[in-house]
């Protein structure tokens, strides 16, 4: 991905497209949207994924907001649906928990105004963390974002492009591969993607004990971008090495353990429960050490790398089941 070089403020139409789940973090971004420097969006479509509707944090704006409805049927489906709401050149995608800037307007209008082989620009993220002690967990993996390749917590496409490709594949079912997946496909059809001029700050979400464990439905989407883009889709998102064989060893040994336990094979069951063991300490030290090592955050870590294994296979497993039928995309 190249980055856009600083030109004049653009004059292209543009569009923005938020999807929500009702968060109050909705509230934040449309202010920010409406108090910014630079050119005013031609339109502000919220889309509201919720299988039921409700009231929305929606601010007093002088903005044209407007709410569309996707049924709860995910972020890709709930882009679709907001992109295809418009009529802009251009439709910038913000998540309804970042923050933009107050030059945020400014700096798309300037991100815009590229070459016409250019589909889309990305926003640099910025993920905060506690400057006071080390981060958990949780907010490592948010900070991962930041140098995340094609996200679209602050992303802006052409809409011609995304009618050409057909937009998010909405086999996706979570804010997980479908922007990576739509960026390989737009690049495959030769266009290019650029990093813009723009930053946006990304906070870390709250979280609950088993955040991480319900993290692991995402390896069912792994199995989806193995079959359409091959083995050798990491590689091509630029995304770093599973954990999914340490999970499937780990947890081979512990289904060993149990099963030869009760065929009275003792000393094989004692066997692959110390293999067992071994690999699940290591994983949960791997977590740990790096984290702010407080009681709740070691029990957190501890409970949930005993869960993890069995639950990244199950999914996984779940994931090819499901997705055995899917033909791999022609570059």
């Amino acid at each position: 991905m190249t980055r856009a070089p600083m030109t004049r403020a653009s004059t292209t139409r543009y569009a923005v497209v938020v999807p929500t789940v009702g968060r109050e973090s909705l509230r934040a971004v449309l202010d920010a949207l409406h108090t910014g420097d630079g050119p005013d969006p031609v339109e502000v479509v919220v889309v509201d994924d919720r299988p039921v509707p409700g009231e929305l944090p929606l601010p007093d704006t002088a903005l044209p907001v407007r709410v569309v409805h996707s049924g709860g049927r995910g972020p890709a489906a709930a882009r679709n649906a907001g992109w295809r709401a418009v009529d802009a050149e251009w439709v910038a995608f913000l998540d309804d928990d970042v923050l933009p800037p107050p030059d945020w307007r400014a700096r798309l209008a300037e991100d815009l105004d590229v070459d016409p082989d250019v589909a889309a620009t990305q926003a640099r993220l910025s993920v905060p963390l506690p400057p006071d002690r080390a981060p958990t967990d949780w907010e490592r993996g948010t900070a991962g974002l930041a140098d995340a390749k094609w996200i679209t917590a602050d992303m802006a496409y052409r809409r011609s492009v995304l009618a050409e490709v057909g937009g998010f594949d909405e086999r996706f079912p979570r804010a997980y591969r479908e922007d990576a997946e739509l960026a390989v496909r737009v690049q495959d059809r030769g266009h290019r993607i650029v990093s813009g001029s723009r930053h946006t700050t990304h906070p870390v979400r709250p979280s609950d004990f088993w955040a991480s464990l319900r993290q692991q439905r995402g390896n069912a989407d792994d199995a989806l971008m193995r079959r359409l883009l091959g083995p050798d889709w990491r590689n091509r998102i630029g995304g770093h090495p599973g954990r999914l064989r340490a999970h499937a060893l780990t947890t081979a040994a512990g289904a060993g353990a149990v099963a030869a336990g009760l065929l009275g094979a003792r000393r094989t069951a004692l066997a692959l429960a110390g293999v067992w063991t071994g690999l699940t300490a290591a994983f949960a030290t791997q977590r740990i050490a790096p984290g702010p090592r407080t009681p709740e955050e070691v029990l957190r870590m501890v409970a949930t790398s005993v869960a993890i294994p069995p639950a990244a296979c199950a999914h996984r497993l779940r994931g090819e089941l499901r997705h055995r039928g899917v033909r791999r995309c022609a570059s």
